[in-house]
């Protein structure tokens, strides 16, 4: 471009060179004669330099048509790309969010089909003591049986032995010592309601409450045991949710927070629409978990 416009300036100086020689008087003939070429030429050079100015002229509008052009095109790809780069941020989160759930359901799966075999095992063994015991009191003493109407055997130093506390209000004493802070005699009601009536749905609620008084008390181990105890043997007490959540957080206060985490997510996963998973989701966002939204 820049050499266009050298070359088009040295035509316009020499055709401007060319008018003043030929506005110069004629002195003769034959100097008429050359005056006449020179100004042909001179209307030569003319025009040459207006064919390239309109040359230039052309060249430079096309060039600019060009630039505008691609400066749209430009503008149009940007847009696109911006466009697919949000889309697919969009498709990876929703592919992380879903891989996350299946992740979880997967786990929590795992988890019952685990606790589903641990629940078959501790039912096989609670039913070969049961069928022990009913062999043991099936089987007559060597005296003989006692007969109708004859006073329970002594127990130990001539006291007659002591009987089956009554369920319902062995455990409601044991809330009511629990909620009073009475942890140590507490703890023996509920083991009493574990011990004498272990298949019973109140024994699952029994055993949440040992891990409770653990965790109030700070001994986060132990509570996690007892925990644990709740969501094999009793999953279907109306605390294991509870027990799960409170297991999940007692391993967070002990540092083992992929094992907290995990245990949070299970809970949510398995009971989503529970108060305790609402406090799991409020538990993990308080330290940086991401949640998937359900």
């Amino acid at each position: 471009m820049q050499r266009l416009r050298t070359h088009r300036n040295s035509l316009m100086a020499a055709a401007a060179v060319a008018l003043m020689l030929g506005g110069m008087p004629q002195r003769a003939h034959a100097v008429s004669k050359e005056t006449i070429q020179l100004q042909t030429q001179v209307q030569q050079l003319l025009d040459m330099v207006q064919r390239l100015q309109s040359t230039l002229d052309t060249r430079f509008a096309v060039m600019q048509s060009l630039a505008q052009q691609t400066a749209d095109q430009a503008t149009q790809m940007s847009a696109t790309v911006n466009a697919l780069q949000k889309k697919l941020d969009a498709q990876n989160e929703s592919l992380s969010g879903k891989l996350d759930a299946n992740s979880g359901q997967v786990q929590s799966l795992n988890d019952s089909v685990d606790e589903l075999k641990t629940r078959i095992a501790k039912l096989e063994k609670s039913i070969q003591d049961l069928q022990g015991q009913m062999q043991n009191t099936q089987a007559p003493p060597a005296g003989g049986m006692p007969g109708p109407g004859a006073a329970p055997a002594p127990g130990p130093a001539g006291a007659p032995m002591s009987q089956t506390p009554p369920l319902n209000q062995t455990y409601q004493a044991a809330v009511s010592d629990f909620n009073a802070a009475k942890y140590p005699l507490a703890t023996g009601e509920f083991q009493d309601v574990i011990h004498y009536y272990p298949l019973d749905n109140l024994a699952g609620s029994a055993q949440f409450y040992l891990g409770e008084i653990a965790y109030r008390q700070k001994n986060y181990d132990e509570a996690i045991k007892a925990y644990n105890i709740v969501l094999e043997q009793f999953s279907g007490n109306a605390k294991a949710a509870a027990a799960q959540l409170h297991k999940g957080l007692a391993l967070l206060e002990t540092n083992k927070h992929d094992a907290g985490v995990h245990e949070l997510r299970s809970l949510i996963q398995r009971h989503p629409q529970t108060p305790e998973a609402a406090q799991a989701r409020a538990k993990l966002n308080s330290i940086g978990v991401r949640i998937a939204a359900h």
